[in-house]
């Protein structure tokens, strides 16, 4: 971590003790104002100093907790809205461990409203207090180059253009590329860090001998060059390690997933509470659709669609977005795509299918599935096992047949609803990244991390997905 970034972590702790601070007084005075006293009586004697002196007390555990759920680590390369959900979490636990607290020294104060205030208050100062750092932070960086991490990029994959394009748009990451290569000479790169200087290199290609790597890893140790790459298919599917010993003879296991044991409860429990609150909130919404369809093209409410969920075969249930048949259209009575829409299919060469335009969706069909409405029935499969709420992207039996041996790894999980090949890009995506993304959700799993792809999934339904039509 460079100085800078070490500087604005570390000032980030005063910054957040003084909106804990804030976020106390403006509970306090809201309590004590005329108004709401009028409406609502204050039956306990809270003095203010008193008061002050509590909320001195009891920051350092809002600190304590920052601390634990990450918030104090580097701040510059974390996504904005990953931040809004630690404070979140970080600050309702702070304040479940408050309630434990008075509860069992009732003499300290009891106000319900003074909580609650204050955990909304919390949530909204520590947020504007951490904009306030970022926007000092990006602001020093552009005007002053404060901080900026001088980053060479290797190779001329499509992720050189990604890293490039983000960097651009996100001037807070605190990078500023200083060269691009495509082909790299360790000669080459040492001219580089004598002027202007490297701090990080970021290799983006697969295609590197293990020697030129391994040389490559040497130079970034002997002159403290942050090193990272992208990984290839191989090894992304080997992320997970395990050591374990058998007398004195050391065994690494490469795990399939963290999904296992109490996770898979833990996630099954989820699962069921989702889908049934789910099912209960949108019954209105299942008639009216259901009403809306009807009205507006021949054939069912509902298609059930054959998918694949570990091996077995299962109908999985969306609402009609195409006219009838539109299945049996597309594939020959072998399982094979037509030739008609094989010419049509702009994921040529892969085991996918996409056509923009498709004549097979309704008016309707064009509407939900933009909007992701389509998917919404999804959740009694949710609810009967054969699904979970978030997971791989459910594909045909026909695709998956055309499946290489490395992609099978994403069928070793229930499909879900959402997931991260669904949130980013959708069927733009080529197949190989979307098998990628897969196999990363399968060997990085957590509850959190089902958390914020519910969440990007709704803000990508109110958005709109232009690549679902």
């Amino acid at each position: 971590m460079k100085k800078s970034e070490l500087f604005f972590n570390v000032l980030l702790v005063p910054i957040d003790f003084l909106m804990i601070f804030l976020a106390g007084i403006f509970a306090y005075s809201l309590r004590f104002s005329s108004e709401l006293s009028f409406l609502r009586p204050i039956v306990f004697d809270l003095p203010f100093g008193k008061f002050m002196e509590i909320i001195f007390a009891v920051s350092p555990i809002f600190i304590i907790s920052f601390a634990l759920i990450g918030l104090y680590s580097n701040n510059s390369i974390r996504k904005f809205w990953k931040e809004i959900f630690h404070i979140v979490l970080a600050v309702s636990a702070s304040f479940m461990f408050l309630i434990f607290i008075t509860f069992m020294q009732r003499d300290i104060f009891s106000s319900r409203f003074i909580f609650f205030a204050g955990w909304i208050f919390a949530i909204l100062t520590v947020i504007f207090g951490r904009i306030i750092i970022r926007f000092i932070q990006g602001w020093m960086a552009s005007k002053f180059k404060f901080g900026f991490h001088r980053l060479v990029l290797l190779g001329d994959d499509n992720a050189v253009k990604t890293i490039q394009n983000e960097i651009k748009n996100n001037s807070v990451l605190g990078y500023k590329i200083i060269r691009k290569l495509r082909n790299f000479r360790i000669e080459e790169l040492e001219k580089i860090n004598k002027d202007p200087g490297i701090d990080e290199i970021i290799l983006c290609s697969s295609d590197v001998s293990k020697e030129r790597i391994q040389e490559l890893l040497d130079f970034c140790q002997e002159e403290n060059i942050d090193f990272k790459f992208v990984p290839d298919m191989f090894q992304a599917q080997a992320t997970l390690f395990e050591m374990q010993t058998i007398s004195d003879i050391t065994l690494i296991e490469v795990k399939r997933t963290p999904l296992d044991g109490w996770g898979k409860v833990m996630k099954r429990g989820i699962d069921i509470f989702g889908s049934l609150v789910g099912i209960i909130l949108l019954s209105p919404f299942f008639i009216l659709m259901a009403l809306i369809i009807k009205f507006d093209s021949a054939g069912p409410v509902y298609a059930r669609l054959e998918r694949i969920s570990r091996g077995k075969k299962f109908l999985l249930f969306k609402f009609r977005s195409m006219i009838e048949n539109a299945h049996e259209m597309k594939y020959d009575q072998s399982g094979n795509l037509k030739s008609e829409f094989e010419k049509l299919n702009e994921k040529g060469g892969g085991p996918l299918f996409k056509m923009k335009n498709d004549p097979r969706i309704t008016r309707v069909g064009k509407f939900i599935r933009k909007t992701r409405l389509d998917e919404f029935p999804q959740l009694f499969n949710v609810l009967k096992g054969e699904m979970s709420l978030v997971g791989p992207r459910p594909h045909e039996p026909e695709e998956i047949v055309k499946y290489k041996k490395c992609h099978r790894k994403s069928l070793t999980i229930k499909p879900g609803m959402t997931g991260m090949a669904q949130i980013s890009g959708s069927s733009d995506l080529d197949f190989e990244k979307e098998a990628k993304l897969d196999i990363y959700y399968i060997e990085n799993w957590s509850l959190f991390l089902d958390f914020i792809l519910i969440f990007k999934t709704f803000i990508v339904m109110i958005e709109g997905d232009e690549t679902a039509c």
